[in-house]
């Protein structure tokens, strides 16, 4: 039988027993609640129980992030494979508009097309363009939170190297791994905790 989680969110039984066999196989019960909920959603969307160690979180910042979610926070995407694997929530993603130019990768330019359109304190969900983490690392965007999970061999370290430098609320993960999957689930780890739920 499926049952009912926050945000009125029905789970399949399959992924019921997919977050029993994760489990079963890793202790995640030392992680404060919001990094264990991230945690645990990033690595049943990849099947990859290192990013146990690999991601680099703060529960201080999902607190506050958590908070900006739920009160309706505009939440931005590189990429429409992000935006489609997060569900329950409208996201902004500009990359149909941008172009490319001398010094500039499309990506990046849709970063700065979508921070027009937002501005402060959106949430920024960055799974496939290390471009388009390092334009926004540019911006004085304020962020309420940066899930910086580019993927690649190329500038995917280095980016989430220097999003951790930077000082700014955030989700990364230290290797060159990451994608559009992952980022997703760590923005969907949040929104499917309960609105009403402090996590102070």
């Amino acid at each position: 039988m499926s049952q009912v989680f926050p945000e009125n969110r029905v789970v399949h039984p399959i992924e019921q027993e997919s977050f029993r066999r994760l489990r079963a196989r890793l202790d995640t019960s030392h992680f404060p609640p919001l990094t264990r909920a991230v945690v645990e959603r990033v690595i049943h969307s990849a099947a990859d129980l290192d990013y146990a160690d690999d991601l680099v979180t703060d529960e201080d910042a999902l607190a506050k992030a958590h908070t900006a979610l739920h009160a309706g926070a505009p939440v931005v995407v590189d990429v429409e494979m992000v935006a489609a694997g997060i569900t329950r929530r409208d996201t902004v993603c500009r990359l149909k508009d941008a172009k490319s130019g001398p010094g500039l990768t499309r990506s990046a330019h849709a970063i700065r097309l979508a921070y027009e359109d937002v501005g402060p304190g959106a949430l920024w969900v960055i799974g496939c363009a290390p471009t388009a983490l390092e334009e926004l690392l540019t911006l004085d965007a304020d962020p309420a939170l940066v899930i910086g999970l580019p993927v690649g061999f190329v500038g995917a370290a280095e980016s989430k190297a220097a999003l951790r430098d930077s000082g700014l609320p955030a989700v990364s993960n230290v290797s060159e791994k990451g994608g559009s999957a992952v980022a997703a689930a760590a923005l969907n780890a949040l929104l499917y905790q309960p609105a009403t739920k402090e996590f102070s």
